[in-house]
């Protein structure tokens, strides 16, 4: 009994991204469902959406003396504060959306806030359902010391029926829903072994 206390009492605090800032994106819908997921299936993890519209566009000329922008520091010091992250990453063109190229590139702005952190992405979209996206922010996360969990991996065709969200795009498929839920489990179990505490 004491050992099950100890497992919920340990909070896994993950911070993720959605890589399309459209407030009906099918990858945001990712993000919220993950969240609901956490607060009433996946016991020990408090994931926050951190919005990356803010960011202004990668410039070194806005940091000055080893500091910078206010919004770019929030954000660095959410990175640096969260255990773990998710990504939901969108295929544009055969790759990441340029909102999340920026975001991660200013994270990886000297010091590195990414460096050490386990990580899983989740992707929606046509065809391959994101897969592309995928494959290249795992290159990425070589360079930035991100740890992906390789297993599950979620790709999910946003337009096969029956429907995956509805019109607000929020996620409504019972078995994209379990399939997302295996995917914080392993990214917790993956934390908790990296951190030492499983």
């Amino acid at each position: 009994m004491a050992a099950l206390a100890g497992t919920s009492s340990q909070i896994i605090k993950v911070a993720a991204l959605s890589g399309s800032l459209r407030m009906g994106s099918y990858n945001r819908g990712l993000i919220r469902s993950a969240v609901e997921l956490s607060k009433v299936a996946v016991e020990g993890l408090q994931i926050e959406y951190i919005d990356i519209s803010p960011l202004p566009l990668l410039n070194t000329d806005l940091e000055k003396e080893g500091t910078y922008p206010p919004e770019i520091e929030a954000f660095r010091e959410k990175i640096l504060a969260a255990d773990s992250i998710l990504f939901a990453s969108p295929e544009y063109n055969y790759s990441i959306a340029a909102p999340l190229k920026n975001a991660i590139d200013w994270a990886s702005r000297a010091p590195n806030v990414w460096a050490g952190k386990p990580a899983a992405i989740v992707s929606a979209g046509g065809g391959f359902g994101g897969g592309r996206s995928q494959y290249h922010l795992r290159q990425v996360g070589v360079f930035l010391d991100l740890h992906f969990i390789n297993k599950p991996e979620f790709f999910l065709n946003a337009f096969q029926p029956p429907a995956k969200f509805n019109d607000d795009g929020d996620l409504i498929d019972e078995d994209a829903k379990k399939r997302l839920k295996e995917v914080l489990l392993a990214l917790k179990k993956f934390t908790l072994q990296l951190k030492g505490k499983n």
